[in-house]
């Protein structure tokens, strides 16, 4: 009798475990068995490396993409993004899927610039990883982008979140229980281009952009981006993003969601609306004279820890 599929599947886990425990072991032993007293001569310069051309072998050099393609299959990633996104009027062959998986595998196998898709769309054996006969070039792929509007942009990273909704459904049951700490930042990120569309100059003479990232604290996933120029306040356009990480997280599960954010995020207008839909805060705020001296003067049985008090007055 065959064995249970499952059963069978189970083992040949658990022989891929073994392997790659013993190699680590192996790895140890080798390492702690070098370190000894060296007479003949410095280590490296001796390697004894020989290339052969091998005519069924075949080699990649981003191994790992194959984990990655199986897990955008897995989420429905693809479907995703082509339901959210109509940017082409013929698919011929590639669809948006298609273009916005390239873009980001370029970058996951170290490509810096468009230029460098180039280097993986002409590996054979690359491509027939992926189980593709091709991959858009540099210039098609850059043609795309520059069909993007800002609402193409946000509905590109709602598809993202749909599919990571199912996978915060895997997750165990504990954690959708814990609270949901949603932080936002910007950081100036500088560009050596100099005509790219919506850069700035910044307080510090930086050219770039000031990109605001809502993110998950729990997981330290970016949930919404948002690029302005690089002389713009870093809490622009943060309250719609706010919101939407709060939605996204109550689709999830979580009963609880705390909002983080310096002083720059300390957005008034929004604390009573966040706090009558139950969604608590700490934002940083300015030490202001009247608020330090109503923090020395609160009485010891109220007053918060010091540590708190250094979160919310800065």
């Amino acid at each position: 009798m065959a064995p249970h599929p499952k059963t069978a599947r189970a083992r040949h886990h658990q022989a891929r475990h073994n392997e790659l425990a013993g190699e680590q072991r192996r790895i140890a032993r080798r390492l702690s068995e070098a370190v000894a007293p060296n007479g003949e001569g410095p280590l490296l310069g001796r390697a004894n490396i020989a290339y052969e051309l091998a005519e069924r072998t075949k080699a990649v050099s981003n191994g790992g993409m194959g984990l990655i393609a199986g897990l955008v299959t897995k989420v429905g990633l693809t479907e995703e993004i082509d339901s959210s996104l109509r940017l082409l009027k013929v698919h011929k062959p590639y669809f948006e899927s298609d273009h916005v998986l390239n873009l980001a595998y370029n970058a996951l196998c170290g490509g810096a610039r468009l230029d460098d898709i180039e280097v993986r769309r002409r590996d054979a054996v690359f491509l027939d990883g992926l189980g593709v006969a091709s991959l858009p070039d540099p210039t098609t792929a850059g043609d795309f982008c520059r069909r993007f509007d800002e609402a193409s942009v946000m509905a590109l990273q709602e598809a993202f979140n749909r599919a990571r909704l199912r996978v915060w459904q895997r997750q165990p049951a504990s954690f959708v229980k814990s609270c949901a700490v949603i932080d936002a930042d910007a950081t100036i990120v500088p560009t050596d281009g100099e005509t790219k569309q919506g850069m700035d100059i910044a307080y510090n003479g930086i050219w770039g952009y000031s990109a605001l990232v809502v993110s998950l604290a729990n997981t330290n996933e970016p949930l919404f981006l948002k690029l302005h120029g690089a002389n713009r306040p870093s809490h622009e356009g943060v309250v719609e993003l706010y919101d939407s990480a709060i939605a996204l997280c109550r689709q999830a599960g979580f009963t609880e969601v705390l909002l983080r954010g310096d002083t720059d995020f300390a957005l008034t207008a929004n604390f009573d609306r966040w706090d009558d839909a139950g969604v608590r805060f700490i934002f940083g705020y300015d030490a202001r004279a009247k608020l330090v001296e109503k923090a020395e003067a609160s009485s010891p049985l109220c007053q918060p820890p010091v540590r708190q008090i250094e979160l919310l007055i800065q």
